[in-house]
């Protein structure tokens, strides 16, 4: 029997019926709190956003005349617009997906899918959440204005037919993970840097943000062992299989490591010290989604994982320390030793 089993009297509604409200005006109850709202901006998730601040670092330490321009009130501001735009995407996600969260086994009691919600209103909420972010952005800088207007529009694409790349198997991991760079820039643009960011660790950025949404792909997956359920709950998942995750898990994963190598060897060749760090949470991490009911399913909830949690704070320090600390000796080991490379 289907580990769905109880969740099957839910299947004969249309599935649309959430997404368009009908059940509301058919009488269904709707919670009339303010929580359900508050719930579904996912402000529990505004933790993610952490994957600004390599961009402010990475834009410090290669133009350190930034930080005599530094005001708490432009950076806060700016992260308060991060989050703001980043609760735009998630309640339009949690909108459009409670048909589908109906045929997952934690996922059905979210707040739209339970019929917690006036689907009316939270649209309201979804345009007000961005419009708020987007007018706050534009008090920072016009460069992080445009970025934060690109991250809702990947929201809108990864979310909303008829593209809706959520559904498309690798479309739904590379447009969701491109959310780390576009993060990254807006920590580099709200430093107000004028330097061009480097193109090697934007796409070692992304790469990384790829390795982890196939990770918890992988682990939703082995979690749902029915293969109808896995379609009903995401379309991408009538092809995706473990093997093919594993594998397109080991191709993002070299690809973050070329491009990050890249970027060091060219701009900063003490970050190749943290190699072995970088190495260590991401082989953690893998390790985790082979659990039942793995926490990389859920990531606003790792910090219950302590040795993850130990390994990422000892690399995230490693690198900034690295960032700042010259080591002339390494330029010396790894200096080019072709000629023609010598005389470039």
């Amino acid at each position: 029997m289907s580990k769905f089993a109880p969740l099957q009297k839910r299947q004969d509604a249309p599935t649309a019926e959430l997404a368009t409200g009908d059940h509301l005006q058919r009488g269904t109850p709707v919670h009339s709190s303010w929580r359900p709202y508050l719930q579904i901006a996912r402000v529990d998730h505004w933790v993610k956003n952490v994957f600004v601040l390599p961009g402010i670092l990475v834009a410090l330490s290669m133009q350190p005349s930034r930080l005599h321009f530094f005001s708490w009130r432009t950076y806060l501001l700016g992260i308060l617009s991060i989050c703001l735009v980043a609760s735009s995407n998630y309640v339009i996600n949690e909108v459009l997906d409670a048909p589908y969260d109906r045929h997952h086994p934690i996922k059905h009691t979210r707040p739209v899918a339970a019929g917690l919600v006036r689907i009316s209103w939270a649209y309201v909420e979804w345009i007000a959440l961005m419009i708020v972010g987007i007018v706050l952005a534009m008090t920072v800088s016009g460069p992080f204005t445009y970025v934060l207007v690109v991250l809702w529009v990947m929201g809108c694409i990864y979310n909303i037919p008829p593209i809706r790349s959520k559904d498309l198997p690798y479309m739904d991991v590379l447009s969701e993970a491109i959310n780390n760079p576009l993060r990254m820039l807006a920590g580099w643009y709200l430093t107000g840097s004028t330097l061009v960011p480097p193109a090697s660790l934007l796409l070692s950025y992304w790469m990384v943000g790829c390795y982890f949404m196939a990770v918890k792909r992988f682990a939703e997956i082995r979690d749902i062992h029915d293969e109808g359920s896995r379609a009903r709950y995401r379309k991408s998942f009538a092809f995706y299989t473990s093997e093919r995750l594993l594998v397109s898990i080991m191709f993002y994963a070299a690809q973050a490591m070329l491009f990050f190598g890249a970027f060091i060897m060219r701009y900063r060749v003490e970050l190749i010290l943290s190699f072995p760090a970088v190495a260590l949470v991401m082989s953690l991490y893998l390790a985790l989604a082979f659990k039942p009911d793995s926490a990389v399913q859920r990531p606003e909830g790792l910090y219950r994982e302590p040795a993850l949690v130990v390994s990422v704070v000892a690399c995230a320090v490693l690198m900034i320390l690295l960032l700042f600390v010259n080591i002339p000796l390494l330029h010396r080991i790894f200096a080019p030793t072709i000629p023609e490379l010598l005389h470039s």
